[in-house]
């Protein structure tokens, strides 16, 4: 199954630093183009099922889907992570995905966004819907779209293949959080983001201005995502915070791989500072 060329969209004016402890090479966001063939497509298909499959087994008993509770969405398998509140630019250049746009431009502008793996083509079950911002058409039919992360989905089961994929899926929420102090945990990770880019530019030469305002008075669910969104260059890692249904489980974790990126930059600073000449 081709899949257009895309371009994740920082969500800080540049890169963010610390994101070199996932990927020591310098990030590069290039149109990425996948190839087109049938065995790949077949994985992809038969990946959802599972998926749906799987969702359907283990939440049959505790929290089933009622068929009313269940809707349409048209698909678009991405090589990464869209999260609520982030945005992305597209290029869609492949015919089945030009009739997808042409339908929702005379629609609701909403498609689901899935997390697919460019090598092993299988397919995540859990997506975000992408909602049209803005578009340009092309002449020859091709489109530049910007599309803003809103609510997120489960998988529950494929209505159809082509000319794309469409699924029914099911809304997710975070559950409550009980007796977590989430406005603290949320601080938490502000102030270590702020500590990663802080150490992130000392090593690259940059100026060790104090950090801005991340946070923006956000509520602690869409600043988890927020900050989820940033760890690119590490779509599985992105893709588990976007799966959890607890704010807390979610703040935790970046916290975790927040401590892990500042004590590895920790260390890389102190061999800089030891040996000055080292790259």
């Amino acid at each position: 199954m081709a899949l257009p060329s895309t371009v994740a969209s920082p969500s800080f004016k540049s890169t963010p630093p610390y994101l070199s402890a996932f990927n020591p090479k310098p990030l590069r966001f290039p149109p990425t183009y996948w190839s087109d063939n049938n065995r790949r497509s077949c994985k992809l298909i038969s990946s959802f099922r599972c998926s749906s499959s799987s969702f359907s087994e283990k939440h049959h008993n505790a929290n089933p889907s009622k068929s009313d509770d269940l809707v349409e969405l048209p698909l678009f398998p991405l090589p990464l992570v869209l999260f609520p509140g982030a945005t992305i630019p597209l290029q869609i250049f492949e015919f089945r995905y030009r009739v997808m746009m042409q339908t929702l431009l005379q629609s609701d502008l909403r498609f689901g966004v899935v997390y697919s793996d460019a090598v092993s083509g299988s397919a995540a079950g859990v997506g975000c819907v992408g909602e049209i911002v803005k578009h340009e058409r092309l002449v020859d039919d091709r489109f530049f779209l910007i599309c803003k992360g809103q609510e997120r989905f489960r998988v529950t089961d494929l209505v159809r293949t082509k000319p794309y994929l469409v699924a029914k899926v099911a809304w997710l929420e975070d559950r409550p959080s009980g007796e977590e102090n989430l406005d603290e945990l949320a601080n938490e990770v502000e102030v270590l983001m702020k500590e990663v880019i802080r150490l992130s530019n000392r090593l690259n030469g940059k100026p060790e201005k104090e950090s801005q305002d991340l946070r923006k008075n956000q509520f602690p669910t869409p600043f988890s995502f927020f900050v989820g969104s940033t760890f690119e260059g590490a779509p599985l890692e992105q893709q588990a915070l976007l799966e959890l249904e607890d704010t807390a489980a979610r703040l935790k974790r970046e916290r975790e791989t927040l401590r892990n990126t500042l004590n590895y930059l920790t260390a890389a600073s102190a061999v800089k500072d030891v040996f000055p000449s080292q790259p």
